[in-house]
């Protein structure tokens, strides 16, 4: 397993222009390794609570745990804890359009400058497991929008990460589609164990999690 414990603390955010916070003493535990899903109507705080977490977003009360570590504040130090904890997928993959998948899923290690042989060995082992080897050597614009989820789900685990935060990762994909992303989103948190948040607005893919978070509105 390489999830590690969530613990949310009377979080408050708000947003400057806003009449009522977005969060008012929110709390919330994850157990390690949980897949966990986040659901309600647009507007309920899905993907402020995910990017909070990611430390892509900042606070103004209490706090967020991750294995126990706080998330910090600052910029250079979320920055820092993103590369270490958090793996993201969007509903859309955002793949470096000049890059093949290879590459893109190589360049998280390149821009540390450590591309090591077991980190090559581990990406074609997670090309392996969401069933794309033969793509390897494709650019983002050869690939179907299933192929691309594929890459996207892959790259958020490339780092092999505590935290897997995935925002409708199958929302614009067609029904059959998503269906097939969705058993293959199973399949790789079943083999890793990280500890995954899921924005969807998706009952059939909500109830298939371990576990549901219904958030409303404050």
């Amino acid at each position: 397993m390489i999830g590690q414990a969530l613990s949310i603390q009377s979080l408050k955010k708000t947003y400057a222009d806003a009449e009522h916070p977005v969060f008012d003493g929110f709390s919330l535990e994850v157990e390690a390794g949980c897949l966990c899903a986040l659901v309600g109507v647009s507007g309920v705080g899905k993907t402020t609570l995910l990017n909070c977490v990611a430390g892509l977003d900042r606070w103004e009360g209490g706090s967020i745990r991750i294995g126990g570590t706080a998330v910090p504040q600052s910029a250079e130090q979320r920055s820092l804890y993103r590369r270490e904890h958090v793996g993201l997928a969007f509903q859309q993959p955002h793949l470096l359009p000049e890059f093949t998948v290879r590459e893109n899923l190589e360049m998280p290690f390149r821009i540390e400058g450590a591309l090591t042989a077991g980190r090559e060995e581990w990406i074609l082992e997670l090309l392996d497991m969401v069933s794309i080897p033969h793509l390897a050597k494709r650019l983002p614009n050869q690939l179907s929008s299933g192929q691309a989820a594929r890459v996207g789900l892959a790259r958020a685990l490339v780092r092999k990460p505590s935290l897997w935060l995935l925002d409708e990762p199958t929302g614009n994909l067609d029904p059959e589609t998503a269906d097939e992303a969705f058993a293959l989103l199973l399949k790789l948190h079943q083999e890793l164990r990280p500890t995954t948040l899921l924005v969807t607005h998706n009952p059939d893919l909500a109830s298939r999690c371990e576990r549901t978070v219904r958030l409303g509105m404050h």
